[in-house]
């Protein structure tokens, strides 16, 4: 069931979102080379407890961080363990807040150091995925006119569009229908209607969309091994268009 957020609701979501941005703006600068996913994942979760929040991942189905750390292959739901990171690495920060039972959810990818021209092609275009992503959202558009957004950016640089995950509702709970997938499927296309909160989610493979998980049953990397990037918003359905709810100061 497609939920229809009032205007109560709207603005318990948006006061989360708001904490989840300047959650990222705290991580930037602490994503360098010799930083520990431990520590990144401490100081998150630190964060949002003092500020009235609660890590909507921790916990959730198992799951045992904070944010979901994904470096270079690792498309989402990596999990923050001992590994330090390296110059050149990317890593894929996913983070979601329950505040007050108001839920936000958002993503992105950041450069460790220097990277190669390889890297950051893949970040630039997945990032233009969602921005075309965000610009589809419109009252009447359809599911669809998102996922062809996402998929006719990324399949002309010849990268893979991950099929198996996608975007969904979010906002009384961190995940909620409708499923919004990254390419046109033959599953349910409904009609945005204003009220409607929804995270928006690229995720772009260099080589082939071809996933697996590991054997922590969690961890998703690319089957050929190439770089992958994600980014995601929070966006709201308005009577006029859209309002992305979550936001990067960088």
């Amino acid at each position: 069931m497609i939920r229809i957020k009032n205007q109560a609701q709207i603005e318990g979501i948006r006061r989360s979102c708001d904490l989840l941005s300047r959650l990222f703006a705290h991580l930037k600068p602490l994503v360098v080379p010799g930083a520990r996913l431990l520590d990144l994942d401490a100081s998150a979760r630190d964060y949002i407890v003092e500020r009235g929040g609660r890590p909507a991942f921790l916990g959730y189905e198992g799951f045992p961080g904070t944010l979901c750390l994904s470096v270079n292959e690792m498309v989402i739901h990596g999990i923050p363990d001992e590994r330090i990171l390296r110059e050149g690495d990317i890593v894929g920060i996913d983070c979601g807040i329950d505040l007050d039972g108001y839920y936000s959810d958002a993503a992105v990818t950041l450069p460790v150091g220097k990277v190669s021209q390889e890297a950051r092609r893949l970040m630039a275009a997945t990032r233009e995925c969602l921005d075309l992503a965000i610009e589809a959202v419109k009252p009447g558009a359809r599911i669809h006119d998102i996922a062809r957004a996402v998929f006719s950016r990324a399949t002309r640089e010849g990268y893979g569009v991950v099929r198996q995950y996608c975007g969904h509702g979010v906002g009384l709970e961190i995940h909620e229908d409708p499923q919004i997938p990254n390419y046109v499927s033959s599953g349910p296309n409904p009609r945005l209607l204003p009220g409607m909160v929804i995270a928006l989610e690229p995720m772009v493979n260099a080589g082939g969309p071809d996933v697996k998980v590991l054997d922590d049953d969690w961890t998703v990397v690319t089957m050929d091994g190439s770089l992958s990037a994600h980014y995601e918003h929070t966006v709201l359905v308005t009577q006029e268009g859209r309002e992305v709810l979550t936001s990067w100061t960088f």
